[in-house]
């Protein structure tokens, strides 16, 4: 049989490490044996870390957010309570931001908040966005319903009734709803082809 030599990719292999190993202390760096078993720590330390430095910088708003509360005389769980009655939706790191780098701004919310918790912050729900109106009684506004959007379009514009000159540029439900309106049978099931067809 013939000899297998894999110096080779050993070498590579060994150079791979030892490259990412660089600047590691005494012999980590230097050779294999200990530079693997280094690597293989410090991949593991780096995966905890990437957690911890969240929590981490969690903690570290929150003292931010904190110390600012406290300097117009409410705490930091108070706060986030009226903000939350109020509706308003800021992250940690926005409101220690702006704690830092404009105090008046982090006034009118710490205002917002205390109005929030007495109740005179009346939270109205839209499909596309959250309103937030200040009102002068204590009690609450009902919250508005939106009407819901209809999946079908029962009517098609007039102007499209009267004359569409370019059927193609029409939907297929659009161009359905015509055909229904001409009492064109099998409209249901025809194709976009087949329905300009159809309607010329």
């Amino acid at each position: 049989m013939t000899r297998v030599k894999n110096s080779v990719t050993t070498k590579a292999r060994h150079k791979k490490v030892l490259k990412q190993a660089k600047g590691y202390f005494g012999s980590k760096h230097r050779l294999y044996k200990t530079a693997k078993e280094q690597l293989m720590h410090s991949g593991q330390y780096a995966f905890r870390d990437r957690k911890q430095k969240k929590r981490e910088f969690r903690k570290l708003w929150i003292t931010r957010i904190n110390a600012a509360c406290r300097e117009e005389g409410v705490s930091y769980s108070r706060f986030m309570e009226g903000l939350s009655k109020a509706g308003v939706d800021i992250n940690r790191k926005m409101l220690s931001e702006i704690a830092i780098h404009d105090k008046e701004a982090f006034k009118d919310l710490v205002k917002l908040s205390k109005e929030g918790r007495e109740g005179k912050v009346a939270v109205t729900k839209t499909e596309s966005k959250q309103e937030v109106t200040i009102t002068s009684s204590k009690k609450p506004q009902e919250k508005k319903e939106t009407p819901k959007k209809e999946t079908v379009k029962k009517e098609v514009k007039e102007d499209v009734k009267e004359e569409a000159k370019d059927l193609s540029k029409l939907t297929v439900s659009e161009l359905k709803a015509l055909a229904k309106e001409k009492n064109i049978k099998g409209a249901s099931t025809m194709k976009k082809a087949e329905l300009l067809d159809a309607l010329k």
